[in-house]
């Protein structure tokens, strides 16, 4: 019978130590104009990136970077930009599962989070609060390796 020592390190742990804002910066350009009634909702853009940083063999630092701008024509309405933190314990996952982890789940963590920022900021100048749609941070993450793989390919036949 296994020890319970030896049962902890073999089952897979995720566990959020912190959460944090690094970064948060709203901007309404043309208020108090731009907060009057228009014809037509203006167009929002949102991008979306993730980074993840070791701290430790098992302590990592992932960071959700969250920019919106809603535009009317070519003038900026709004401009909202969020960089959201989270620091993460992970053991026990195999080193194959480590990259989809720091990409895909921990960012779902954090998402819920940095969205109600965004809508609050959002509504606090004066606009409908901005709920951002979920993300598909599984989609992001195999377009991510898609891209750096066609990257590498172009990098060796440029070599």
């Amino acid at each position: 019978m296994a020890n319970e020592t030896e049962t902890q390190a073999s089952n897979p742990s995720l566990s959020i130590l912190a959460q944090y804002t690094k970064d948060l910066s709203f901007e309404n350009p043309g208020a108090p104009r731009s907060l009057q009634a228009r014809d037509t909702a203006p167009a929002i853009n949102i991008n979306v990136n993730v980074n993840a940083n070791p701290l430790s063999d098992s302590d990592f630092d992932v960071v959700l970077t969250l920019n919106a701008q809603a535009m009317d024509g070519d003038k900026v309405v709004f401009a909202a930009e969020l960089v959201y933190g989270g620091v993460f314990r992970i053991t026990g996952f195999p080193q194959e599962h480590m990259l989809p982890v720091l990409f895909i789940e921990c960012p779902r963590l954090l998402f819920p989070f940095a969205r109600q920022i965004i809508a609050d900021v959002t509504r606090n100048g004066g606009f409908p609060p901005l709920m951002i749609d979920p993300i598909d941070f599984a989609q992001m993450f195999t377009q991510r390796i898609a891209e750096e793989q066609t990257r590498s390919k172009v990098q060796a036949l440029d070599s």
